[in-house]
């Protein structure tokens, strides 16, 4: 990003923006075909709902794009050919008697036109390229790096150098938009390992992760649920976190898919629907009877959503079912056996705290369920089916009875934590109940 302007996360952009977010709207394959722009006053009409959203937020970032452009050393002929890439060849402004650059001067200013609402004395700014010789440079290595593949995949010869052009010599950030974008629109697929490396460059300059992982083709590696590749809570337990009284029971199914849908940019899709669906599995099999696993979930969820808990588990099931069949269709569920090497350093953990909340309910308010009840039901889960799903009860039960901590306690459960292979994040979410001593 350029020195001292906001991210674009900071501005608030959870999508891809600018000249590169209009390209996705000429050519989204979820626009109808009639309605795809064929012509140069349905294009420009495109660009015009852009810029006029969000209030026009967005007509910034298109008017700067538009103007890097024209601004740089790009030919005619290159940024008819980056053009033509970027939008799959779906809109060319020549068949209609028009050049890129008078297209892009023509969207440039409805952009201005739009901020001129906000503020009629508006002059669009300088424009603020980012050329970070290093940053440029690893770009440009990308684009190399991929020259055949995208070159054959669009068809265009000159492409590479053209977006060369544009990373290394006008604006790195526009740059990679413009080459991820081309990438996309030509389906060209890229390894998980590239796809981490885009996802660090795009992280620098400042992108929400859909401008990198919306759209782009990766060779993703399978689904592996021993891979706890999250800074945060998974499974069951982060079902339970999520929880908040307005839950009901008629939309219940849209809020397990909150959580099943919930991959990180670097998951293999499915991989969030597939934690779930293995804590979910592992309870629904498990010996433990119907009341002892409501228990579990009304004392985690903090009695958010009072069900049956088979009946719940078995929910949560068919929801990670849909998810997975729709992303991940060759993966076969499995329950790994569980790790019990830390079965007795779990329970004396949970014995610790059971008596230090003998006197505490769960909901103490309507339908209180007795703290000792609680424990009890998570020493059976930590004892005969899985250490590792009721330590992480165990921590969104701390929270629920806001049960006081030293910090010998939150320091034990940080270890126990990163011997489970938990993210940075995940055992902190308690350090708010340390006593810190002053």
């Amino acid at each position: 990003m350029p020195q001292k302007r906001p991210t674009y996360v900071e501005l608030g952009y959870s999508d891809d923006f600018g000249l590169t977010g209009l390209t996705e709207q000429l050519c989204s394959p979820d626009r109808p075909a009639p309605e795809r722009a064929v012509d140069i006053p349905a294009a420009l009409a495109v660009a015009a709902g852009m810029a006029d959203g969000s209030d026009g937020e967005e007509a910034a970032e298109l008017e700067e794009d538009a103007r890097r452009l024209l601004g740089g050393p790009l030919s005619e002929g290159d940024l008819h050919t980056v053009w033509l890439a970027v939008v799959g060849r779906i809109f060319d402004p020549a068949n209609h008697g028009m050049d890129v650059r008078t297209w892009l001067r023509a969207v440039s200013d409805i952009a201005t036109n739009r901020l001129r609402q906000n503020k009629r004395s508006y002059a669009p700014p300088p424009v603020q390229p980012v050329r970070d010789e290093d940053l440029c440079r690893e770009i440009v290595d990308e684009i190399r790096a991929l020259a055949a593949e995208l070159t054959a995949a669009a068809g265009l010869s000159g492409l590479v150098p053209a977006l060369e052009q544009v990373a290394g010599r006008t604006d790195a950030d526009l740059g990679f938009r413009l080459f991820l974008r081309a990438l996309k629109a030509n389906s060209v697929q890229v390894s998980k390992e590239r796809y981490d490396t885009f996802l660090r460059l795009g992280e620098r300059l400042g992108y929400p992760a859909a401008v990198v992982r919306d759209g782009l083709s990766v060779d993703w590696p399978p689904i592996d649920t021993a891979r706890r590749d999250t800074d945060w809570d998974f499974g069951f337990s982060r079902l339970a976190g999520t929880a908040h009284q307005d839950w009901r029971a008629e939309t219940a199914r849209r809020q397990i898919h909150h959580v099943a849908d919930a991959d990180e940019p670097w998951h293999t899709p499915g991989t969030m629907a597939a934690l779930l669906l293995e804590d979910a599995l592992r309870l629904l099999h498990s010996p433990l009877s119907d009341d002892t696993i409501t228990t579990l979930w009304v004392a985690a969820s903090d009695a958010a959503l009072r069900v049956d808990g088979r009946d719940w588990l078995r929910l949560v099931a068919d929801v990670c079912g849909e998810r997975l069949r729709e992303v991940a269709p060759i993966y076969t569920p499995a329950v790994p056996p569980a790790r019990t090497e830390l079965a007795d350093t779990v329970l004396r953990e949970v014995q610790e705290t059971a008596s230090a909340v003998a006197d505490k309910s769960v909901s103490p308010r309507w339908q209180p369920l007795p703290a000792t009840e609680v424990m009890t039901a998570l020493e059976q889960l930590v004892t005969q089916v899985d250490p590792d799903l009721g330590f992480r009860l165990f921590l969104h039960v701390l929270r629920v009875l806001s049960v006081p901590l030293t910090r010998e306690q939150y320091e034990r459960y940080e270890a126990i934590g990163e011997r489970f292979g938990y993210g940075k994040y995940h055992v902190d979410e308690v350090e708010q109940l340390v006593q810190w001593a002053t």
